[in-house]
């Protein structure tokens, strides 16, 4: 999953979503080094990840992708994902998108020292672009597959993936919706595993 999928599963706790963003920048077994919430965040990220690769649904998504797109495909489908999410989200929460992302950024801004210097790095155009509610619309999906594909040296070709989103967009929806469902439930289970003492 992208961002926004990844924040909204972390649950209230602010140094769990802190930790579930950072965390593919913290390699192996480095999370240690964090407070015990950012090392939850973290260690939910990773078991996200994991359940999502092998789920059948998604794979469906990115066997529509993988002729083109190759091992990017996988790359793709979670910002497209990220994209339904932000779209439909009043389905998933009584927050406003607009209320949540505001209150995610300045988190960012409050815990700025934790952050790897790579995420520090990012944070300036992330908050500028506004990446985060930019998902919701094609036209801010397109800017993030465009900014992706410029970070590959144009090799990924991810830039075009809206053809494809646009093409077959009421298939990536229900596989979202579908598998959504089932994330949410095993991310809770999860989180509260993490969670206890």
């Amino acid at each position: 999953m992208n961002y926004l999928a990844h924040i909204y599963l972390s649950g209230d706790n602010e140094l769990v979503v802190i930790g579930n963003f950072i965390a593919d920048g913290i390699k192996g077994k480095d999370y240690k080094k964090y407070p015990e919430a950012i090392q939850i965040g973290i260690l939910l990220h990773r078991y996200i990840d994991t359940f999502t690769d092998a789920h059948k649904t998604v794979r469906i998504s990115t066997k529509r992708l993988h002729k083109k797109y190759g091992h990017y495909s996988g790359v793709i489908v979670d910002i497209l994902y990220d994209h339904f999410l932000a779209k439909n989200w009043s389905l998933y929460s009584n927050t406003p998108l607009k209320t949540f992302v505001e209150s995610f950024y300045d988190a960012l801004e409050d815990h700025y020292d934790m952050l790897p210097a790579r995420i520090q790095k990012m944070i300036p155009y992330m908050l500028s672009e506004n990446w985060l509610l930019s998902y919701a619309s094609i036209e801010g999906i397109s800017r993030v597959l465009d900014g992706m594909n410029r970070r590959t040296k144009n090799r990924s070709g991810m830039n075009e993936a809206v053809v494809e989103l646009q093409e077959f967009y009421e298939d990536f929806e229900h596989e979202f919706s579908d598998f959504f469902a089932e994330l949410i439930t095993f991310s809770k289970t999860k989180l509260e595993e993490l969670s206890a003492p």
